[in-house]
């Protein structure tokens, strides 16, 4: 997958060392000890890209990868995705990015919705999910230990999170929960809901060693600390 790197052509030609130890790390080195599907790899390095904030790099690696190794609808979900984890606020300039480079494919815009709930039901699905990843107990103990006055933070969870995001169409349930589990590991500091998350893989089909394989590939844009950290709560498993 090393022609995921082809249109860093600024760094090869500026500096040509770099470029090599880079590329012959990040595309070849790490997916010797890498189990993911290439499709897999394509989205956690472009879902660790998201919350690393880099979208030049995101671009350019999107450029290489869309309608080869990912699709148009996958990249959208992978964006929409994102929102509920790094906040909008981290989310907006990809938004912008994935446009343009869908221009520059020639990718018909909009796209189908995706979307499987209204307002009505958003909230019921959205507990269903919640429930199925990490089961009804869990789910009612942390409803039921909410203090008085923050108690709207699960209605969010249940509506906006899991009714509005995991609910859509365009990646299944094992992709969404692996390139969430890679937003939270790259921000970092969120060592709570990485747990959660790590568990919340096992339940819907990803192993100890898919996570374990994730890290690796993200690894040369998040740094060792991170991704040892990201491991350790692997581990705990």
């Amino acid at each position: 997958m090393k022609d995921l790197f082809d249109n860093f052509t600024r760094i090869e030609k500026n500096d040509p060392e770099f470029h090599e130890i880079f590329k012959n790390f990040a595309y070849d080195e790490v997916f010797e000890y890498s189990s993911l599907t290439q499709k897999e790899s394509v989205l956690v390095t472009l879902a660790s890209l998201i919350a690393c904030q880099s979208p030049k790099a995101f671009k350019k690696i999107l450029l290489s990868a869309v309608n080869k190794y990912v699709t148009p609808e996958e990249v959208k979900e992978l964006l929409y995705q994102s929102v509920p984890y790094v906040g909008f606020g981290r989310a907006h300039n990809f938004f912008g990015v994935v446009l343009k480079v869908f221009d520059k494919k020639g990718i018909e815009l909009p796209l189908p919705e995706r979307s499987n709930t209204n307002k009505e039901n958003r909230y019921e699905k959205g507990r269903e999910i919640q429930e199925s990843y990490f089961g009804s107990e869990m789910i009612q103990m942390m409803n039921e230990n909410t203090p008085v006055g923050q108690k709207h933070f699960n209605t969010f969870l249940e509506g906006y999170c899991f009714g509005d995001f995991y609910t859509r169409d365009g990646l299944n349930d094992q992709q969404r929960e692996l390139i969430t589990f890679v937003f939270i590991a790259t921000l970092g500091g969120c060592e709570n809901q990485l747990r959660g998350h790590a568990q919340g893989n096992l339940s819907v089909g990803n192993s100890k060693e898919k996570l374990i394989s994730a890290i690796t590939v993200i690894l040369p844009y998040i740094g060792f600390p991170r991704s040892l950290n990201a491991l350790s709560i692997v581990n705990e498993l």
